[in-house]
């Protein structure tokens, strides 16, 4: 019999999308590939139903990105914000063949399920975001319910320069200095720590040879020795300098993560160092578990609901991690209030999601969300307890950083020709070590 819910479900339904791309002002970072640039592009998605409801969400906001995103956009007119196989169907019929090359380095091959996973993956989190404020709920509540009502994170290390290199699009020097060396990259903990709280420390690595980091990471261990620390060189090793390095840091490490390229390149060290291998670059689709298990390349799986597929796929590799005893982290990127939101619910609803999650939060500078909600505390944040994602975007904020983006010229990331401004013979080859 038709009632009050039976009409307000006929009305969360979705009726138009809007998609946002945004440039961020970021560090002089250093990594593998290269230093970031100036700006960080993201892209903001408002889903809107016939209730008057909307929802908010976030991905990447390179061209290839908002490329796919506009394919997805024409799939969801009509779609019920509760149908999420519907989403899934809907977006794979209308991608069709299409195989993006967007974020390949990071996470491997292209193929049509991971292009299809970025898709859903940015819709789901907006249309998980209607329901819970259609519902009154938390979206926690939505992935099972929260098991922990705040959410470790670890401080993220970089080398850096000072400033940006001559000739790129530059602004004021941030006031985190130069970090080259041991010294300075202690001193950036210490900051990190004394600001934010954090119980862990990740290095990101792969930069200077691998002895300097080493060194780096003993350094950090002597300063913190009651903080885990994690070092990521983003498989810019050999497996003979992964094992070298591995030898050196028994004992001193949380976990290594990816040192070497690729499923077998791991598993040829894991078979060889008591350290526990991380990946979000050689296990990044539920494809390569099979794979890895057998042949024992990673202990940690580092998930990321932007190229798994969503918050609900998120729990489904949570669900294997458990089942093979792996160990569950979260990878983070360049990202804003609303994915960091969104990390943070499903963290808290995933029991076994126990490692402390990256966060790039500290380098930021800009932000979308109203303030308010989002507040570090003890090297944690408190899960939303507001409706939905429990943020809500900050107008103003919107369309300056659109304009920025407008402004920026940046149109994907190039974290190698950005650092071929400093040192031209660059090749950001790898493993270069």
């Amino acid at each position: 019999m038709p009632g009050s819910d039976r009409r307000t479900g006929d009305l969360l339904v979705v009726t138009a999308t809007a998609v946002t791309p945004v440039a961020v002002q970021d560090p002089p970072l250093l990594n593998a590939s290269g230093c970031h640039q100036p700006y960080q592009l993201r892209s903001i998605i408002e889903v809107h139903t016939a209730a008057g409801i909307t929802g908010i969400s976030e991905a990447y906001g390179d061209d290839a990105t908002l490329a796919l995103l506009a394919v997805g956009v024409a799939a969801l007119p009509g779609l019920d914000v509760f149908d999420l196989h519907g989403l899934t169907s809907r977006v794979t019929e209308v991608l069709g063949n299409v195989v993006s090359s967007s974020f390949t380095e990071l996470i491997g091959p292209a193929s049509r399920d991971k292009t299809v996973a970025q898709v859903v993956g940015a819709f789901e989190v907006a249309l998980l975001d209607i329901q819970g404020k259609a519902l009154g709920r938390p979206v926690a509540d939505l992935l099972g319910g929260a098991v922990r009502d705040t959410v470790d994170f670890s401080a993220y290390l970089f080398y850096k320069w000072a400033e940006h290199p001559a000739g790129s699009s530059s602004f004021a020097p941030d006031d985190w200095g130069t970090a080259l060396d041991p010294d300075g990259i202690v001193a950036q903990a210490r900051r990190m720590v004394d600001t934010y709280g954090f119980g862990s420390l990740k290095l990101k690595g792969g930069v200077f040879a691998p002895e300097e980091e080493i060194e780096a990471v003993k350094a950090l261990r002597a300063a913190f020795p009651d903080h885990p620390v994690r070092l990521d060189p983003n498989a810019n090793w050999t497996v003979q300098t992964s094992l070298r390095v591995a030898k050196e840091l028994e004992g001193e490490l949380e976990y290594l993560e990816d040192p070497t390229p690729g499923i077998s390149g791991m598993a040829e060290v894991a078979a060889r160092t008591s350290l526990p291998l991380a990946t979000n670059m050689c296990v990044t689709a539920f494809a390569d578990i099979p794979e890895s298990v057998r042949l024992g390349a990673v202990q940690v799986i580092l998930s990321d609901h932007h190229f798994w597929g969503g918050l609900h796929q998120s729990q489904r590799l949570a669900g294997i991690c458990d089942t093979f005893g792996l160990g569950l982290s979260m990878h983070s990127n360049t990202h804003l209030g609303i994915s960091l939101a969104a990390m943070t619910h499903l963290a808290a609803a995933t029991p076994n999601l126990t490692y402390a999650l990256d966060t790039h939060f500290p380098w930021k500078t800009e932000e979308v969300i109203q303030p308010g909600v989002l507040n570090f505390s003890g090297g944690a944040l408190r899960v939303p307890t507001g409706p939905g994602l429990g943020v809500e975007i900050d107008r103003d904020a919107l369309a300056r950083l659109h304009e920025q983006y407008q402004r920026c010229g940046i149109h994907s990331r190039d974290d190698l020709a950005h650092m071929r401004l400093a040192q031209p013979h660059f090749t950001g080859r790898r493993p270069r070590f």
